[in-house]
């Protein structure tokens, strides 16, 4: 069902750019929104790895390091049978974990120091487990997609509300094309529509990658234990390097400096996450 349901808001996301497209430049725009949403989606697929490592200052660790924590992930994706990712370790007192990288062979894991200082051994097998889920599942590149086409069809937004009020619009020969109000109102309301889009895409992975990590680890409830433990040091202990642009790579959101409904959230509910978890302890295992 979540794969369905992402299935679904990406061809939205993609009608959506489409729809800006063409209101900015008729059938030009919209092929002009179709290359750009390629150029941008290429970018991000090689590149959106190193970006979002450097930017937190990531350190690549090999097992000499830490060998604990090395151990533990090189166990996990053997069980889960993908190759064994690049690990990192952020330089944060505030717990959290993300993974990133464009397919299973050009993966990475990333942990910070918080979070291997709070977190049993257990709790933190369920937390790898749950992003390497997300690698499993493609879930790095699909949010990828989703953010880039957010942003594109954001700056298109843009560019049609400065065009709509400077006197511009579609200079296509099509009848009824909407005018000044109707531009207006696509540029203001396309943007808040792919937003919500977005987030709507993070927060069915975020479900999915719960229930694909139980099932790598075996363990739902020391996933769910860690979730309930990782939500409330996370509010303690913030992460003040946190971006928005990449807070939904994280397990929990890093971003805790509002009290925004949970649409406008890149992360379902705790409540609900360790609701579903502790629903497979009870029918599965």
């Amino acid at each position: 069902m979540n794969r369905l349901k992402t299935t679904l808001l990406l061809s939205l996301l993609t009608v959506l750019m489409v729809l800006m497209g063409s209101a900015i430049g008729g059938k030009t725009g919209m092929v002009f929104a179709f290359f750009m949403a390629v150029a941008m989606n290429f970018f991000s697929y090689w590149f959106s790895d190193k970006i979002v490592l450097k930017m937190y200052g990531a350190q690549e660790i090999g097992e000499h390091d830490h060998p604990a924590f090395y151990g533990l992930v090189r166990r996990l994706a053997l069980q889960a049978g993908l190759p064994m990712p690049r690990v990192f370790v952020v330089p944060s007192e505030s717990p959290n974990a993300f993974a990133t990288g464009r397919n299973p062979s050009h993966a990475a894991v990333a942990a910070t120091e918080g979070i291997l200082r709070i977190l049993s051994p257990d709790e933190l097998e369920g937390v790898m487990a749950h992003e390497l889920a997300h690698v499993q599942n493609r879930d790095i590149l699909v949010s990828t997609i989703a953010a880039t086409f957010a942003g594109a069809i954001s700056m298109i937004g843009n560019m049609l509300q400065w065009g709509a009020i400077m006197g511009g619009g579609r200079s296509d020969d099509e009848e009824g094309s909407g005018g000044l109000i109707g531009s207006l109102v696509m540029a203001i309301i396309a943007p808040i529509a792919a937003m919500l889009i977005q987030m709507a895409v993070s927060r069915s992975r975020e479900y999915l990658a719960d229930e694909t990590g139980a099932r790598i680890c075996g363990r739902p409830l020391a996933l769910a234990n860690a979730l309930r433990k990782l939500h409330n040091a996370s509010h303690m202990i913030p992460m003040q390097e946190a971006s928005p642009a990449s807070a939904h790579l994280f397990i929990v959101n890093p971003l805790t400096g509002g009290s925004l409904m949970n649409l406008f959230s890149t992360h379902p509910p705790m409540e609900e996450r360790i609701a579903r978890l502790e629903g497979l302890a009870r029918n599965r295992w």
